[in-house]
């Protein structure tokens, strides 16, 4: 497979997009990150992307009038920069079919949480105010629901006694910067397949090298 030419989405301070540039940058990924797109000036993951030189722009949703113009504008420039997939690394918007439909099958995402449990904001919280006593993040292929694509990959972490939501979220967060990178290096080697399931649910299916 050729080497991934990705556009990272962002909203904050950065630090899944910096395993990403780690493991890029160690050669243990093969992709080049040809655009950090945030929807947020200032932000950290900005920082991230200047400082190794990865080409980064801001789109905000407040300079559109509605999400279509937003959602138009967003995927025009990861098309124009080269982008084949693109990675939700943090980026708090849910995007619409405007966007799916130009990158279709092409979008991951990372939510701390395993899903279907505690989609949405706020996923480390949810799980800790619900009392369950297993929490973890996912890496799912993004359809038109809210974190509802067949799931890749997940990592479970214990909620201890004396967790807090903040110490759980950390933990969790942990985890999210070893999966993202190894999902995204099973995608370099051409071992995700998604299986129709007979017409049911979609699968996902990881090949052995």
């Amino acid at each position: 497979m050729p080497t991934l030419e990705l556009g990272i989405l962002v909203s904050g301070g950065g630090s899944n997009l910096q395993a990403i540039l780690d493991a890029v940058g160690a050669a243990t990924l093969d992709a080049r990150v040809k655009l950090v797109l945030s929807n947020l000036d200032g932000v950290g993951a900005l920082s991230r992307a200047a400082a190794v030189g990865v080409p980064s722009a801001v789109c905000s949703h407040r300079n559109f009038g509605d999400r279509k113009s937003f959602e138009t504008a967003l995927a025009d420039q990861l098309l124009a920069a080269g982008v084949t997939w693109v990675v939700l690394a943090g980026f708090m918007r849910i995007l619409s079919p405007v966007f799916l439909r130009r990158f279709a099958g092409r979008v991951l995402n990372i939510h701390p949480a395993l899903l279907p449990a505690f989609p949405g904001a706020h996923a480390q919280r949810q799980a800790w105010d619900y009392g369950a006593k297993v929490a973890g993040c996912t890496v799912h292929f993004v359809d038109e629901g809210v974190d509802t694509g067949p799931i890749i990959a997940q990592r479970s972490v214990p909620v201890l006694d004396e967790d807090t939501a903040d110490t759980l979220a950390a933990r969790i967060l942990t985890q999210e910067h070893q999966l993202l990178p190894e999902v995204l290096r099973w995608l370099s080697q051409d071992r995700i397949v998604l299986d129709g399931n007979g017409g049911g649910r979609p699968r996902v299916l990881v090949r052995t090298p």
